[in-house]
């Protein structure tokens, strides 16, 4: 299986894995001069430079926050997880805001997400009048308890 990907920008990475066992492969900003500053609870889109063109209709590009990044630096994916549709050709951008209460500097290259590219089921959506009965049923948030 092979991800086709196409740099936009000068000075784009492709993306890499950073171990043999890594599920991701980390994508890395690509800024427009030196770098990017977010400031506490700014939100900003960051370009990283490439486009790609998933395996098929039967896959999805899931961009994921960096763990450390969000631990050590407070930068967390603004959206939770983005999603990348088999269709889409357009530049692959993270949207990441700054929970910290510093100023944060993405610089150019920077690792500032990971990407997977996963399988996807895609369903015929059926009205049914009845759904089958669980155990659960309709309990919402909270109803199977806290231990």
């Amino acid at each position: 299986m092979n991800l086709k990907i196409k740099r936009l920008r000068p000075g784009a990475h492709l993306p890499t894995r950073a171990s043999a066992g890594a599920a991701g492969a980390d994508l890395r900003a690509c800024c427009v001069g030196a770098g990017i500053t977010l400031q506490p609870l700014e939100r900003l889109l960051i370009p990283t430079g490439i486009a790609i063109e998933l395996p098929g209709n039967d896959t999805v590009g899931l961009v994921f926050a960096r763990s450390g990044l969000a631990l050590k630096e407070g930068l967390a994916m603004a959206n939770g997880v983005g999603v990348i549709d088999a269709d889409y050709r357009g530049e692959v951008s993270v949207p990441v805001v700054n929970l910290s209460d510093k100023p944060i500097t993405i610089s150019n290259g920077e690792r500032i997400a990971q990407l997977l590219v996963m399988p996807v089921v895609i369903p015929e959506m059926i009205e049914y009048d009845e759904l089958s009965d669980t155990e659960r049923g309709t309990g919402g948030f909270g109803s199977t308890g806290r231990v």
